[in-house]
């Protein structure tokens, strides 16, 4: 077993070069600052005092390489789930237990996962740490952090000023590397090019031979879902999907939806309109009372929590696996005259005891969605953020929200549907396209959709149908 000593001083170096790569020193000249400290694009914010982790993510990979062993029984027929993978660990260090770098470099040792997405959840990590520091410290410093940026993102919403810091961190993190395609946020109007800041790409039209050699993946995300609760001091998250960039073969984009863009943002929308069901990962970090990181390379979902004393994700949760059903229910109960009636007839059933299970649920509702799908995942339950007569297509986003989350709960044994049809077969037409999200324990959700697909509502199902082929803005 390795030196515990030894360990934790690796570990914590770690933690230290985590520091160093994002924070360049009050007063240094941009001159000096180190690359990817700055930002570019459409938004702008005071997010300079964070660099990429470069160094981070060097060091953290060289700490976690010194416990590399041989796997044990490297054949075998059985699936390669999450806690297979633990459970084959040897020599754990004491101190630190399973950190994420090391449970990355154990997945890339295996096939798993390649070299290039381990790097990609290198520079996740880092940015979870900055972030997760950031909301900690948002109420000491709130002329910096809190409040409102004074611009407008384009889903009409009024930006926060951590939307847009959190935004420049993440985005920076992600683009350092060196291996991500494109980018796509909420708190970005387009897609962006996955090179580093300062970098040219050449322009190629989407439907050239080949795009522009930028990297393989496609990162979506919503850096701060909730922001909106953090002068509340109540729970939010971080929210990520990964693709992998399509054949060029494969990007066929209907005609008008090349109106109004650039050559170099339709060649970024091509590579980032893909369905859930071709995640290769995904996860979220829920910053409250503890710093969670919750992910899946589509082999069981694992769990991680952030130890500040060494500055690493160490497994807490080896094989998350939602129960069967459960007894309770996360939504906006305020809006449910303005639902569709499956919905509406549903909660009410299970709110009275009157569901499948013959118990009353009880209500739980935070209001951020990273926080309550939490809950579900590890209580059980169903969670929804239905349609309603205003928003017939939803609120949430399908592509950075819907899908990610639905890959989740799958992953974990549970389900993920819009009311008549699964989240992840959906083909988004559009960066910021909405749909409605009903997700949770197995049992929960299957009984939910026998509401939907006994309705007679012919709009209702023509709306489920025009999503599921590719239809619906």
């Amino acid at each position: 077993m390795p030196n515990s000593k030894a360990c934790k001083v690796m570990a914590a170096g770690t933690a230290v070069a985590g520091s160093l790569a994002f924070t360049v020193t009050p007063g240094v000249p941009r001159s000096l600052a180190p690359r990817g400290a700055t930002t570019t694009g459409a938004k702008t914010s005071k997010a300079d005092g964070f660099a990429a982790p470069a160094l981070a993510a060097a060091l953290g990979a060289s700490a976690c390489a010194a416990a590399r062993r041989q796997t044990r029984g490297a054949k075998t027929s059985k699936p390669r789930t999450a806690q297979r993978v633990v459970d084959e660990f040897e020599d754990v260090c004491e101190q630190t237990g399973v950190t994420l770098s090391r449970y990355c470099i154990e997945l890339a040792n295996r096939g798993i996962i390649d070299e290039d997405l381990s790097s990609i959840f290198n520079s996740i990590r880092e940015a979870a740490k900055v972030i997760s520091k950031l909301v900690n410290t948002a109420p000491l410093k709130q002329a910096e952090l809190l409040g409102l940026q004074g611009e407008i993102n384009v889903q009409g919403e009024d930006q926060k000023k951590l939307d847009v810091i959190t935004n420049d961190v993440f985005k920076n993190a992600l683009r350092y590397t060196g291996k991500m395609g494109t980018l796509a946020s909420e708190e970005e109007d387009e897609p962006v090019d996955g090179a580093r800041a300062g970098e040219s790409s050449e322009v190629i039209p989407v439907l050239s031979e080949e795009f522009a050699d930028t990297g393989k993946y496609i990162c979506v995300f919503d850096p701060l879902d909730g922001s909106s609760n953090v002068d509340a001091g109540i729970p939010v998250g971080t929210i990520f999907g990964v693709f992998q960039e399509p054949d060029p073969a494969e990007c066929e984009l209907p005609d008008d939806l090349s109106k109004g863009l650039s050559e170099d943002q339709q060649r970024c929308l091509a590579g980032t309109l893909q369905p859930g069901k071709s995640l290769v990962a995904a996860g979220y970090v829920l910053y409250s009372a503890s710093t969670e990181l919750v992910l899946t390379f589509g082999q069981g979902v694992v769990g991680f929590t952030l130890d500040s004393s060494i500055g690493e994700f160490v497994m807490t949760r080896p094989s998350i696996k939602i129960p069967a059903r459960g007894k309770i229910y996360s939504c906006n109960q305020g809006n449910i005259n303005e639902w569709d009636q499956p919905m509406r007839d549903y909660i009410e059933a299970i709110r009275k005891g009157e569901g499948e299970s013959k118990k009353p649920y009880s209500l739980r509702y935070i209001g951020s969605m990273v926080g309550d799908i939490h809950r579900t995942l590890l209580y059980g339950g169903i969670f929804a953020y239905p349609a309603d007569k205003k928003n017939q297509d939803g609120k949430l986003r399908l592509l950075y929200e819907g899908a990610p989350m639905s890959f989740i709960m799958e992953q974990a044994g549970g389900k993920a549907i819009t009311g008549h049809s699964r989240v992840l077969d959906i083909p988004p037409v559009g960066v910021h396209q909405r749909v409605p999200v009903i997700l949770g324990s197995a049992e929960d959700v299957d009984e939910c959709k026998k509401f939907f697909d006994s309705s007679d509502d012919p709009a209702l199902k023509a709306r489920c149908e025009k999503r599921l082929q590719g239809l619906a803005a």
